[in-house]
């Protein structure tokens, strides 16, 4: 044994200043910001709510967002990256919309305190929400939908998934009349033998598929009609 053997271990000086603060990223702001606005809704969402959640300075955020609008916009993209459009590649058009559908109303449908919000966000500077809607656009063209109907066919279509996305987190007693039903036999009865018939699927999940069966047939008369000399 040596004399240095015998020698006090000095420890290593401890840091100054502060822990460090904890990692942000786009996927770690966005999804807490998913968290939230499922909770507290869009009018409790602000960028001091989103820091709290973080257990992070406001400050902290406003190094990777300026405004609360751009953390909306990373939110849009996340949800829209969800969406399938890949059968509008090579699928007939009418079967790329069903599919397209489906996934898009399953993106929502999670988070449907959101449709209110996104449905009428401005698309400007969203890249996933952008390709989202090129390759839906490249499909419709390739299928024969004159250019100038391709957005009003889009946002025919989307308005029919935002409202079942909000219906899947409905109450499944919604329609149920109560204490007057006597008053309203008909209606009761529908209601019931709803009931009955969608007994081995979800009611919301039921009335989408009409629906949308319903829109094809519908757009696919149109395009039809579009087609024909005299439109």
């Amino acid at each position: 044994m040596t004399l240095e053997d015998l020698s006090p271990v000095t420890p290593e000086p401890r840091r100054a200043g502060r822990p460090a603060s904890r990692v942000l990223t786009r996927e770690s702001i966005t999804s807490a910001t998913l968290t939230l606005l499922d909770t507290v809704g869009y009018e409790g969402f602000t960028i001091a709510a989103l820091a709290r959640h973080l257990k992070v300075a406001p400050s902290a955020l406003y190094n990777h967002v300026e405004s609360k609008k751009d953390v909306l916009i990373w939110v849009q993209d996340h949800l829209m990256g969800r969406v399938n459009t890949k059968a509008f590649e090579d699928r007939p058009w009418d079967e790329a919309v069903r599919e397209w559908a489906w996934s898009y109303r399953e993106a929502f449908a999670a988070h449907a305190p959101l449709v209110p919000v996104i449905a009428v966000m401005p698309v400007g500077g969203a890249y996933e929400t952008l390709r989202m809607y090129e390759e839906v656009t490249r499909g419709l063209l390739r299928a024969g939908w004159p250019r100038e109907r391709v957005i009003s066919t889009i946002v025919a279509v989307e308005s029919f998934i935002y409202g079942s996305a909000m219906d899947v987190s409905a109450p499944t007693n919604i329609f149920d009349p109560g204490a007057l039903a006597d008053d309203f036999p008909l209606f009761t009865s529908a209601v019931t033998s709803n009931s009955s018939a969608t007994a081995e699927r979800s009611s919301a999940d039921d009335a989408f598929d009409v629906g949308l069966e319903a829109l094809i047939v519908g757009l696919r008369t149109r395009l039809e009609s579009l087609r024909s000399p005299s439109a």
